[in-house]
């Protein structure tokens, strides 16, 4: 049986950063707080954790007093960071560069259309870490948009701005903003800002002709990530034998009948490679 790792699998140069960030500062103080999870992968957290790294929720990080503490490549809002400078915490701040020029931009955007009697609409999902930070730079004044259903809440004879979370499906945004433009009274109202990240966006189509080449594809993800799950479903509507784990022990032998002859094993932006190399030795040992 021939089992390949998909090479342009793992995670993003954002939350490598954020990783090599907490391994590096654990080395040094051998304690971290980590303000959300820091990726979305529980075998990863697991690991760093074991080292040290102790995960928070905002209420704690409220609490808190001079700690040292890592905002993670998702991304914080203004708030965060006052909170941090007031209780005398030390800030590893390694949010990605991308979801920073982001919020730079949508801070910008948000003034533009307040000038104008303007809407500023972010596609993201609804309690997603940085859809959160990119709320914050709103002032309270944006206006989140998860799928069509959200559409109604703009009012057409206004302008309106987008922009999306970096991680969102492209194709999801494609079909939102073209019923905008079917809906604005002026078009001239209507300004659209192309804010997916590259290297996420990039992996839906080297996903559709990767899942092709084998019989049965490994998709090793976290369950609460919302990127693992749309690149699970597309390798899944190109590979109908393609299967969702977390983690080794969840791996099941009838996947893997004669009739197999190549496995792929692929995951998201959030998933260690490590984990990936772990699937790829248990199959044989299936």
């Amino acid at each position: 049986m021939q089992i390949e790792i998909d090479k342009k699998s793992g995670f993003c140069f954002g939350v490598v950063k954020a990783i090599e960030a907490t391994d590096e500062m654990l080395e040094k103080e051998g304690k971290i707080y980590s303000l959300g999870q820091i990726v979305h992968n529980k075998e990863e957290i697991n690991r760093l954790e074991d080292k040290g790294m102790v995960t928070i929720n905002h209420h704690e990080f409220s609490n808190l007093k001079k700690k040292t503490i890592l905002f993670r490549a998702h991304g914080e809002s203004p708030e965060s960071y006052i909170t941090a400078k007031k209780n005398g915490h030390k800030v590893i701040d390694a949010t990605c560069p991308v979801v920073l020029k982001l919020q730079q931009r949508v801070k910008q955007a948000c003034d533009r259309m307040e000038k104008v009697n303007g809407q500023l609409v972010i596609f993201g999902k609804a309690g997603h870490a940085e859809v959160i930070g990119l709320m914050g730079q709103t002032h309270g004044k944006g206006i989140l948009v998860e799928g069509m259903h959200d559409l109604d809440k703009l009012d057409y004879s206004r302008p309106i701005e987008t922009f999306s979370q970096t991680t969102m499906n492209v194709d999801k945004i494609k079909e939102m903003i073209s019923e905008i433009k079917k809906r604005i009274n002026d078009p001239s109202l209507f300004k659209t800002n192309n804010t997916t990240c590259r290297q996420v966006s990039d992996r839906f189509a080297h996903l559709r002709s990767f899942a092709k080449k084998f019989d049965v594809i490994v998709f090793v993800g976290g369950k609460n990530s919302s990127n693992s799950k749309m690149l699970y479903e597309e390798c899944k509507r190109n590979n109908p034998q393609s299967y969702f784990i977390s983690n080794p022990e969840e791996l099941k032998k009838e996947w893997f009948n004669d009739s197999v002859e190549k496995v792929g094993i692929c995951g998201g932006t959030s998933t260690p490679f490590w984990l990936m190399e772990n699937v790829a030795k248990t199959i044989p040992e299936l």
